[in-house]
């Protein structure tokens, strides 16, 4: 049963501890809320499931009913520490202390070597629900679908939402929503108001469902860093984007791809990157353009 926020509270005090700003901590004290997430996720018995940001347990008990397997990443020591003795008989249930995060575009790598992504049984599918800590939502949601997260169902800042759902040209488009859209189908499920957690956030949340559809394949990293590279040419042309960047031949893959060299980065599609990307690629003689999955 999920629990209240008089029941967080007493943990948290039990525990010596309190909600910390530097983890990006606010607490699910919704109990409806909570069943939302974990049925967000379409866990099967079968299924891992990574949760990053268990707190005092509340979503992870809803988790362990479901699924095959719950690996629980906590940053906060205290935290960790009542997470193994609450949990200590469960043996769907995995701690990994620490942040799930190693650098900013890597995993933590014994959360990686946790989930088998790269020697995963036909069939397994490794998924994240969790109510995510705000302050590393945003790179560890693409670096999980990189790795190769089947499905993503998360509670994150409407902002961040905004950000992964933005069509090209919008004020909220940048390199979040075309490696979001490259990789997945993205669904903001609901809004959620400061008051379904504890501490309340000054904003709004939302809830986010990511479906794998993977379009880049192996060359992911490598083409994130191409719109990490023009997005911060962003006031610039395409054009001066590209050569500032140390790009050959600006003018004539520009004209083959039929795009306007005096336009923005933020007006090209997700897809008009892609194969501007797959052409830049070629013209330096690289391998041949991503897969389609």
């Amino acid at each position: 049963m999920a629990q209240s926020k008089h029941q967080i509270q007493e943990l948290l005090s039990r525990a010596g501890s309190g909600p910390r700003r530097q983890f990006g901590q606010n607490f699910m004290i919704d109990q409806n809320l909570v069943r939302v997430v974990a049925e967000a996720g379409e866990i099967g018995p079968g299924d891992v499931v990574i949760e990053v940001g268990p707190g005092t347990g509340t979503l992870t008990e809803e988790l362990i009913a479901r699924a095959g397997k719950v690996i629980a990443m906590e940053i906060d020591r205290d935290l960790a520490a009542m997470l193994r003795e609450k949990f200590s008989g469960e043996k769907k249930f995995q701690l990994i202390e620490g942040d799930a995060l190693a650098g900013k575009h890597a995993i933590n790598p014994e959360l990686l070597e946790a989930c088998h992504f790269s020697g995963k049984p036909a069939g397994a599918r490794v998924k994240l629900v969790a109510n995510l800590p705000y302050n590393i939502a945003s790179p560890l949601i693409i670096e999980l679908l990189i790795a190769g997260a089947d499905l993503l169902a998360f509670t994150v800042q409407k902002e961040v939402a905004d950000r992964l759902r933005a069509p090209a040209g919008s004020e909220a488009y940048g390199p979040l929503s075309v490696m979001a859209q490259m990789l997945s189908d993205v669904e903001l499920l609901r809004t959620l108001p400061p008051q379904a957690f504890w501490p309340p956030p000054k904003i709004e949340s939302a809830l986010v469902r990511m479906r794998r559809r993977d379009r880049l394949g192996t060359l992911a990293s490598e083409f994130g860093g191409f719109v990490a590279t023009l997005f911060s040419f962003r006031r610039k042309t395409i054009r001066k984007a590209l050569t500032q960047a140390g790009y050959e031949d600006v003018e004539r893959i520009l004209a083959a791809q039929g795009i306007d060299p005096q336009r923005r980065p933020e007006v090209l599609t997700p897809e008009q990157i892609l194969s501007l990307f797959q052409a830049t690629r070629s013209r330096m003689g690289e391998a041949s353009p991503p897969r389609e999955d």
